[in-house]
């Protein structure tokens, strides 16, 4: 969906300092069941970062929070962990004739571990408080396609209404949505967190909610201490199918991966779920079979400033070609990530499959490295503008500095030129994210997706639809719209499919961004664990870990 996160740093992981880490690595286990409690099972740690914003389904957009809500949440739809499947999860039913009304039906016999049923009021409610402008919630963006979001959450100026005038509780297990427009796959969307119901305890008592939130997944949150440590146990009564089968886990916080893998070689963790660059080169020797390297929903590109004159103008569609062309991905790929990364042929993921609509190759000889060509066009576009193009990103975070320089080296070696390309580090990711909320980008400017559920659609609308929330560069092309709608309007996957493809040819024809290479998810794991696995969206299935 278009997304108010905008072009993330991979769902950039926004960490308080690790003041005592209170417990030892390998946690206890849960007290009895029900609320507060978990099994005797036992529990596991692993490495985590404080999420920046309160642990409501509609306000977090990044990736630490968002592992917590996938344990103590279930929505209509879950998403397969090996395969990334949209499968029904509360939702019994989910009916349309024309992909713009929609009916739902929620499974009878859920509630949440307070012991309150899951309605549907409980997800209308939900959207309501999510949609509404006046909560501030940063993924309010996903309700924009029900009728009546340009009321709830306007543009600009104040809301004038509570409520989305596309949703109705028609009964105690059912309600409707009518959208503003067909959109064909509204239903798989509806495994992300934003939708998740919400007990009438996040509104009759909001603060002391969110100090312990209550869901209804297979975790219960027991105790947090922000800048320390988040522990989750089982809940025994959790009626869902895919019941944890340890007692539960202590998320410990860090604010240093580095540090983080020494507790877990030192035995004093369990599980890292971000092995850091700087140990790729020994991670297998260490780890032997204990160490994962799985293919995830994530790819970075460079993103261009098309507000602005220089590169917005007819014909720099080849300079953009040619700068993809002096990038030497699989180098890249190889020395500064150790395979981590895979070079990327297409704008999506490989994880999607064929079915969700991936295909290797659209990029073409566009993202093969050929010195050669890449002056050739450089030079039939009209030239590097002033000379020289710089490479912006944060330096704050991951290994920015590593890669963009390792680009910038590419692409000087390809021209023949020490300096036509250089980095543009900023502090701060803040910093970095007001200057392109600001439209100060002046050139290309470092850009990655994580996959909010895996749609082609995903990959494609929220980034570079015109006007959409994550176009940050704010390319537009009425073909590329069009292909869109139509796409979101056929009620067949497979010619849903096929549109969204050839949209993907015009973002290829125009080089609308250069996709660098798909990320893997990374991880590491103690002898006390087995079963561990990342899911497609690069985090641990944590209810499936076993412990001992």
């Amino acid at each position: 969906m278009r997304g108010a996160r905008h072009t993330r740093p991979v769902r950039p992981v926004v960490c308080a300092m690790a003041v005592a880490l209170a417990a030892t690595a390998c946690g206890g286990g849960g007290g009895g069941g029900g609320e507060g409690g978990g099994d005797t099972g036992a529990v596991l740690s692993s490495s985590w970062g404080d999420p920046p914003n309160p642990l409501e389904p509609a306000n977090t957009n990044e990736v630490q929070g968002g592992k917590v809500l996938s344990m103590i949440f279930r929505g209509l739809k879950q998403y397969d962990p090996k395969t990334g499947a949209a499968e029904d999860m509360l939702a019994e039913k989910i009916e349309t004739t024309d992909s713009t009304n929609y009916t739902i039906t929620v499974k009878d016999g859920w509630t949440f571990s307070n012991g309150e049923k899951v309605t549907a009021r409980s997800f209308v409610d939900a959207w309501n408080y999510g949609a509404s402008l006046k909560n501030n919630q940063r993924n309010a963006y996903f309700f924009e396609y029900i009728e009546g979001y340009d009321k709830t959450h306007p543009a600009k100026g104040k809301q004038t209404a509570d409520t989305l005038s596309g949703l109705k509780v028609t009964g105690e297990r059912t309600f409707t949505v009518k959208l503003k427009q067909k959109f064909s796959s509204f239903p798989d969307t509806l495994g992300y967190n934003a939708y998740a119901p919400l007990p009438r305890a996040f509104f009759d008592a909001h603060e002391a909610w969110l100090k312990k939130p209550v869901g209804n997944g297979p975790y219960l949150i027991e105790s947090y201490a922000k800048g320390s440590q988040l522990s989750l146990r089982t809940w025994d009564a959790y009626p869902g199918e895919d019941k944890a089968v340890n007692g539960g886990v202590d998320l410990k916080v860090y604010t240093d991966s580095n540090t983080a893998y020494t507790d877990l070689m030192a035995g004093n963790l369990d599980l890292v779920d971000d092995v850091p660059a700087s140990q790729l080169k020994n991670v297998r020797s260490d780890l032997g079979d204990r160490y994962i390297n799985a293919p995830a929903g994530i790819i970075q590109t460079l993103a261009f400033p098309y507000y602005d004159k220089s590169w917005g103008k007819t014909g720099m569609e080849k300079v953009r070609q040619g700068l993809s062309r002096a990038i030497n991905r699989v180098q890249i790929t190889q020395t500064i990530f150790q395979n981590t990364r895979t070079p990327a042929i297409d704008w999506t993921s490989p994880v999607l499959g064929k079915e969700g609509g991936y295909r290797a190759g659209p990029c073409g000889e566009a993202c093969v490295y050929d010195a050669a060509a890449a002056k050739k066009l450089i030079k039939e576009g009209g030239g590097l503008p002033g000379g020289q193009v710089k490479i912006t990103y944060n330096a704050d975070t991951g290994s920015h500095r590593e890669w963009v320089d390792a680009v910038c080296n590419s692409i000087n070696h390809a021209l023949g030129k020490d300096n036509a390309c250089v980095g543009n580090p900023i502090g701060t990711f803040a910093d970095y994210r007001n200057r392109i909320t600001d439209r100060k980008m002046t050139g290309p400017f470092r850009a990655g997706w994580q996959m909010d559920y895996p749609l082609i659609q995903n990959f494609l609308q929220p980034l570079y639809y015109t006007d959409a929330s994550s176009n940050d560069g704010k390319w537009s092309s009425p073909q590329f719209d069009k292909l869109v709608d139509e796409a979101n309007a056929e009620s067949d996957a497979a010619r849903a499919v096929a549109k969204f493809r050839q949209a993907e040819e015009v973002l290829r024809d125009q080089m609308a961004a250069i996709p660098l290479w798909y990320q893997n998810g990374s991880a590491g794991y103690s002898q006390r664990l087995t079963n561990v696995a990342l899911n497609p969206f690069s985090v641990p299935v944590y209810d499936q870990i076993k412990v001992g």
